[in-house]
């Protein structure tokens, strides 16, 4: 069984670190919900690179004291996935961003597209759940990066974005290219443009061609805005070093 996964602030860990209490709300979860045990093996990570390896030394009511026996790092990996993802209704954009975390993506972008039905009525209280979410899909596929989860952005700052990137796709269905058949670069920035449940506009898709992106499809099927991403990332992950 996979050693579980807690997440400290950045800094807490070196490598010259040699005992540790894991506190606050994740020592709380390791003593009172995963009820861990001393002897038993974990492994921490901030979410920037670094991971230590430890063995749960004494546990209190809501922390755990640690005895560090590695500490690694590992380098952002390349070529860096970006998922420009369309807000969507109820809880489906929260599962993209938990798919798209657990497939392999290093940044997700939030976008208010023109035809996007779901809507955050408070921006701050969107990105946090967005965030939360990436945190915990994180420690479930013990990532040792965290997605960066970016502001929510209009169709000209996802262009914007665009014109910096490698490569850009937008996935949609009536495209004569597919993903599958195009040449993936190793190094830098992939982008992925996924749209919302009722589509990307003419207009929307005018703009991003116009900014370079290419547009593409995966196959026969229409897919939903929740898992689109997922697999687009996945199916290009197969083909790269990352995944080798």
């Amino acid at each position: 069984m996979t050693a579980a996964m807690f997440l400290v602030n950045p800094g807490e860990i070196t490598s010259a670190t040699k005992t540790f209490t894991l506190d606050g709300d994740e020592g709380r979860h390791a003593a009172t919900v995963k009820r861990m045990r001393a002897g038993e093996v974990i492994h921490l990570s901030d979410g920037k690179g670094i991971r230590a390896v430890a063995t749960v030394a004494v546990v209190h009511k809501n922390k755990i004291d640690l005895v560090i026996n590695e500490v690694t790092f590992e380098a952002a990996p390349e070529p860096r996935f970006v998922v420009v993802q369309a807000l969507a209704k109820g809880e489906r954009a929260e599962l993209a961003v938990e798919m798209l975390t657990e497939v392999g993506a290093d940044a997700i972008i939030p976008w208010q597209a023109e035809h996007s039905i779901g809507k955050w009525d408070s921006i701050e209280k969107g990105l946090d759940k967005w965030r939360r979410t990436a945190r915990e899909s994180s420690k479930q596929s013990r990532r040792s990066w965290i997605p960066e989860i970016s502001q929510l952005q209009t169709t000209d700052q996802v262009c914007q974005l665009a014109i910096t990137a490698e490569s850009v796709f937008v996935l949609h269905e009536s495209a004569d290219q597919a993903l599958a058949a195009c040449a993936i670069r190793e190094q830098g920035t992939i982008m992925l443009i996924v749209g919302p449940e009722g589509g990307i506009s003419p207009d929307e898709l005018a703009q991003f061609t116009q900014a370079g992106a290419r547009v593409v499809h995966m196959g026969a099927s229409v897919m939903r805005t929740s898992t689109a991403g997922a697999i687009a990332v996945g199916g290009l992950l197969m083909r790269s070093q990352r995944w080798s």
